[in-house]
């Protein structure tokens, strides 16, 4: 987990560090679902995002000359971009997205793994993401890794060289929040590199509890792209990861069965 610096101004002064390089926004955001490429632009856009998802298998960054690319609509050198492995089902097939990706991006070696195991639940196939997590370490690709909430397993990706671990809330898509937060806090409380909650949040204050159990961002796609106005819902994430983080600075107060007056009479005269 990153070093809490305090401060009155959070957005400048307590970046999201990822692989040596400081962003100011701690919500990544995806670039896939949108109606067309304008609105992608002014939902990235209104989110605040400095780091943009692509899925290299379903969104063409060059690699089809004919067709318009994202590339045109979030230039390379405003936004970093985070191409991904969605849709990958084997290491195999993983490890050769992530190498296409680089060569299509000119050597860009930070990537987000993702290997799934099922297509109706989009869970993360764990021995699959291990073995391609291994390979990619191996030949110098800076990992970003989904997984899912098992702090054991956010360890050892941990252990072996990934740059970040994502632990899943719930299910891709599904909207449904944080299902166990107490597996979110065991992995945050226990990390030595960024935690970024990936996958099934739904609204602003599922976004903002994961910033107050301490992670250290939040990427999203579905919550943004699927809801009825995706712009106004970006300019809402933006707001709530700030406003978690802040509060995850500030320090809540304790939980109490019975009321605390905010006036307590001690030391009044009567």
């Amino acid at each position: 987990m990153s070093t809490v610096m305090k401060s009155t101004n959070p957005t400048t002064s307590d970046p999201l560090m990822i692989d040596g390089v400081a962003y100011q926004s701690r919500l990544l955001v995806g670039t896939g679902k949108y109606r067309d490429m304008e609105e992608t632009r002014l939902a990235v856009e209104a989110s605040g995002a400095e780091i943009v998802t692509v899925a290299i298998r379903r969104t063409n960054i060059g690699q089809n000359k004919d067709e318009p690319s994202l590339l045109d609509v979030l230039p390379p050198d405003r936004y970093t971009y985070l191409p991904n492995t969605a849709g990958c089902y084997s290491a195999e097939d993983a490890v050769r997205t992530c190498r296409l990706a680089r060569e299509l991006l000119d050597g860009h070696s930070l990537v987000k793994l993702e290997v799934l195991g099922d297509e109706k639940t989009l869970f993360p196939d764990i021995v699959q993401t291990l073995a391609a997590a291994e390979t990619l370490v191996k030949d110098s690709f800076r990992v970003m890794v989904y997984t899912n909430d098992d702090p054991i397993i956010a360890r050892r990706l941990e252990d072996m060289g990934c740059v970040a671990v994502m632990p899943l809330a719930a299910p891709i898509g599904s909207g449904l929040g944080i299902r166990n937060p107490y597996n979110i806090v065991t992995i945050v409380e226990n990390a030595g590199v960024p935690i970024l909650v990936d996958a099934g949040v739904g609204c602003a204050s599922d976004a903002a509890i994961a910033m107050e159990l301490g992670c250290d961002g939040v990427l999203m796609n579905t919550a943004i792209a699927g809801a009825r106005e995706p712009v106004l819902m970006a300019s809402a994430m933006k707001k709530a990861i700030e406003a978690g983080r802040e509060s995850y600075l500030a320090g809540r107060i304790p939980r109490k069965r019975f009321a605390s007056a905010s006036s307590p009479l001690d030391g009044m005269f009567f």
